[in-house]
């Protein structure tokens, strides 16, 4: 069974307290003056009250009707008059300020007139009385609504910072995927390749040329331990745990040699500016760049040349890597290696062109920004 609601409640009590106070009245007061109208407009005013939520100005006009009448003909004076005052307060309590005011004025004004007819019922300090706490009903039940629709709205702008930051927090956990999906990519791709070039050779000189094939295997060796380690470092960022830092350093353009060797292509190199310092998040990007773009020449492109360019000049590091190989860059892959590279170029300002060239092969122009932006680009 469930509970009565609060204002249901309030009316009961309201209802039960006027009738028993009619009733004491009637037996302490005017025993023989019972008539009707003391039975009927009671219990008129009572039963509409018990839907002052539900028809708040229909049952303000019926309880101030009823109260109206009850004064001047019944012949038992009771506290019905405090049924009209829970009227005006939930009236105004749901909005209908306007209602309640005209009601509560009409009421008074029917007072005000009704008493200067003949015997007065009321003096002056009681009537200002019933004129206060029909003021204090009306402004009471006005707060209480402000106060409703302040909290409504405080808790409505809550649950919208609290959707907003949850919206943040899915973009940025969003970003930091793709943001280690790129790393993986990058470090994995490239060193794997290596692995398989390596291993190929390997096989290639295994019996003809042992000793090459023993310097390939120790570069299987090398590249899948540092492979082990960035794999390593990666994982440790989504697990969250404290593990020793990587004592290898990060792949910067002023190592490029060692990015170049790291390749096993023939690469022609040709660098143009200091290269040893440069911004942090500049100098990683461009790394990565130059090893993504060396990997897929040594997948895709059917040949083991290339010619790698890197200019620090007018404020930005450009970067080109061209091959003439007669095969297509990313044919049968899946293209994640030139999207990392741009979400990279692109992340700081910068922009990245791909494609094949006129003269036969494939190039990848990178240009990236020394200087980052300050408009709320990332």
């Amino acid at each position: 069974m469930s509970r009565p609601s609060t204002s249901t409640i309030v009316s009961l009590v309201t209802i039960v307290a006027v009738l028993a106070g009619t009733a004491l009245t009637h037996v302490l007061r005017a025993p023989g003056r019972l008539n009707a109208l003391d039975v009927l407009l009671p219990l008129i005013a009572c039963g509409a009250l018990l839907a002052r939520r539900r028809y708040p100005v229909a049952v303000l006009i019926v309880v101030a009707v009823s109260v109206a009448a009850y004064y001047p003909w019944a012949g038992v004076d009771g506290p019905m008059i405090v049924l009209i005052f829970v009227a005006l307060y939930t009236a105004a309590d749901l909005g209908h300020l306007a209602p309640a005011i005209a009601t509560g004025a009409l009421s008074l004004l029917a007072m005000g007139v009704g008493e200067t007819g003949g015997v007065r019922h009321v003096d002056d300090s009681l009537f200002m009385m019933i004129a206060g706490w029909v003021v204090a009903a009306i402004a009471f039940g006005g707060v209480t609504r402000n106060r409703r629709a302040y909290l409504m709205e405080a808790r409505q702008h809550a649950l919208d910072a609290l959707r907003s930051k949850e919206e943040e927090a899915r973009r940025r956990a969003g970003e930091e995927r793709l943001r280690i999906a790129r790393e993986l990519h990058d470090v994995l791709g490239h060193n794997i390749s290596m692995i398989n070039v390596q291993a190929a050779a390997a096989l290639h000189g295994l019996k003809k040329r042992p000793e090459e094939a023993e310097a390939a295997l120790r570069t299987i060796k090398e590249t899948s331990k540092e492979t082990l380690r960035e794999l390593r470092t990666t994982l440790g960022v989504l697990r969250q745990v404290d593990e020793d830092a990587p004592t290898a350093p990060a792949g910067s353009l002023a190592r490029v040699e060692a990015l170049v060797a790291a390749s096993g292509l023939n690469v022609r190199t040709q660098l143009s500016g200091p290269l040893d310092a440069l911004p942090t998040e500049v100098d990683l990007a461009g790394a990565r760049i130059v090893r993504e773009a060396l990997t897929n020449v040594s997948r895709h492109s059917g040949t083991d040349r290339a010619t790698l360019t890197i200019t620090n000049a007018s404020g930005s590091i450009v970067i080109r890597v061209e091959d003439d190989g007669p095969g297509a860059a990313f044919d049968g892959g899946s293209g994640f290696g030139l999207q990392g590279m741009r979400e990279r170029a692109t992340a700081l300002g910068g922009t990245l062109e791909a494609g094949p060239r006129p003269e036969g092969g494939f190039h990848v122009a990178a240009r990236l920004p020394l200087t980052q932006p300050t408009n709320g680009a990332r």
